[in-house]
């Protein structure tokens, strides 16, 4: 699995928080990681169920998800200050976890070079949010790469 992949199954665990509570996570992670097999048949005809995930990658993924909700308040106070005129109260949901695991990534994850951490998140964009998405999320992530 890529990097890109792994990341975009991040951003879907983060968006999750903002329809649960954290003390249902640990069930959300759970049900998430049932809902990643891929059903095939063996040449016998026995119906296989196969994982689309390695164990290393499962645990990163769950890794950088707790350190990413650990944040959630300092990672919010960081958006807020550097979204002019928004509150995170105030952005979509989707943006919202975006920028979350981008502004994590830019500030805490020394293996993912900036430029890369902000590239992915406006291509996350692309894929899940709005039509103006995509440069809200460069402009709130390119204040916060000015900043460290």
């Amino acid at each position: 699995m890529t990097r890109s992949e792994i990341r975009e199954h991040i951003f879907k665990l983060v968006f999750r928080l903002e329809f649960n509570d954290v003390s249902e996570m640990p069930v959300q992670l759970s049900r998430y990681f049932e809902d990643v097999y891929r059903d095939e048949e063996a040449e016998d005809g026995q119906a296989l169920k196969i994982c689309l995930f390695s164990e290393d990658e499962e645990g990163y993924i769950k890794g950088k998800y707790d350190s990413i909700a650990a944040r959630l308040a300092e990672l919010d106070d960081i958006i807020n200050k550097n979204s002019k005129g928004w509150d995170v109260s105030r952005i979509g949901k989707v943006d919202l976890a975006i920028l979350r695991l981008a502004v994590y990534e830019v500030l805490f994850d020394d293996d993912i070079p900036v430029g890369v951490a902000i590239d992915e998140a406006v291509e996350l964009a692309k894929k899940y949010g709005q039509d103006e998405s995509s440069s809200f999320v460069n402009g709130i992530l390119a204040s916060v790469a000015k900043s460290i």
